[in-house]
């Protein structure tokens, strides 16, 4: 790509767009086992990659850093990090703790309208074919967001997102079959829900999320993530 196209497309998305594009693309390579811990990460390869300027790309990875993702070697540059089970366990633990809180508010304070919404999501899930994965990942999505929403605690929501920002997309297509599963704990929660259960729901939540750790883990041991690092090592 051109430095002239590069800067065109870079005009089309917000600075902070940017960062957080390259950030995504990153984290996915690392957890697909693209890139091996240890190997070196080429601004200009992802900078091509995504469509972005250096800056952008360099601000993404110091972000990554932070996360854990990446390393930075003085005057030679970024290294992919290795990503474990137990990192995955930890990303979902800390989901967890957040999204039980948020499910317990919810259930003190959760209005008939609220109510009426995770309704209807809940049954366009039920009526959801177990092959439309996306709908079935978009659907999940809108029910944790309105619970969320209900809840009225943005931090709390805030700091939730950001933990599963740290998870690529694809992952959660990967996992829709089992996702398709879970509509049994979203009914448990949404019964919850109306009757005001904070601890009930607190409960399922708590497990629901934990669950997803053992379903991703079993995605990237049949993709070969830890086979590859292992035989890379």
């Amino acid at each position: 790509m051109t430095q002239d196209a590069t800067l065109i497309s870079d005009r089309g998305r917000s600075r902070q767009q940017l960062p957080e594009e390259v950030a995504a693309y990153v984290r996915e390579l690392i957890i697909s086992g693209r890139v091996c811990p240890g190997e070196y990460l080429r601004l200009d390869r992802i900078a091509e990659a995504v469509g972005v300027s250096n800056t952008p790309v360099r601000e993404g990875l110091l972000a990554l850093r932070s996360e854990g993702f990446v390393e930075l070697v003085p005057r030679k540059g970024f290294v992919a990090a290795a990503f474990t089970e137990q990192d995955v366990r930890d990303l979902f633990w800390v989901q967890a703790q957040l999204a039980s809180e948020l499910a317990a508010r919810a259930a003190v304070r959760i209005t008939p309208e609220q109510l009426d919404q995770l309704e209807a999501v809940l049954v366009a899930e039920e009526r959801a074919g177990l092959d439309e994965s996306q709908r079935l990942v978009d659907l999940g999505h809108a029910f944790h967001r309105a619970i969320n929403r209900a809840a009225g605690s943005r931090r709390l929501a805030f700091l939730l997102g950001a933990a599963a920002r740290q998870l690529p997309p694809r992952f959660f297509l990967s996992m829709a079959g089992r996702v398709a599963g879970a509509r049994e704990d979203h009914r448990g929660l949404v019964e919850a829900l109306h009757r005001g259960d904070a601890d009930r729901a607190r409960e399922l939540m708590h497990r629901h999320v934990l669950a997803g750790a053992d379903e991703l883990i079993e995605v990237l041991v049949t993709s070969g993530l830890w086979a590859e690092q292992e035989s890379a090592s």
